[in-house]
This record gives structure tokens, C-alpha cells and sequence, in this order.
């Protein structure tokens, strides 16, 4: 099937995809271990366990 310019312009994809929610689940994993990895740092800042 082939399309003119006036139906491609019509043409309304789907508002959520697989692709979509993979980024948020991967962003949501960054953001968890970037808070455990800043916590875990202050914590060892006032511990002072360096090692």
C-alpha cells in the first residue's frame, strides 16, 4: 500500500511503546542507584570508614 503526502501527515502512532516504558524502567534503575551510591557516600563521610 502506498501512501500520499496527505495520508502520511493523518497518520497518528501510538501514545505509549515498548521503547517508552524500557526508558523509564532504565532512568528509574539509574535514579535508585545513584541515590543508593550518594547515600552510601555521606554515610561513610560521617563514619569515616574509608576503606
Amino acid at each position: 500500500m502506498i501512501l500520499n503526502d496527505k495520508q502520511l501527515i493523518t497518520i497518528n502512532g501510538g501514545a505509549i511503546s515498548a521503547t517508552y516504558l524500557n526508558a523509564i524502567a532504565r532512568a528509574a534503575t539509574v535514579l535508585l542507584e545513584l541515590g543508593r551510591t550518594i547515600g552510601s557516600a555521606i554515610r561513610r563521610g560521617f563514619s569515616k570508614n574509608y576503606c
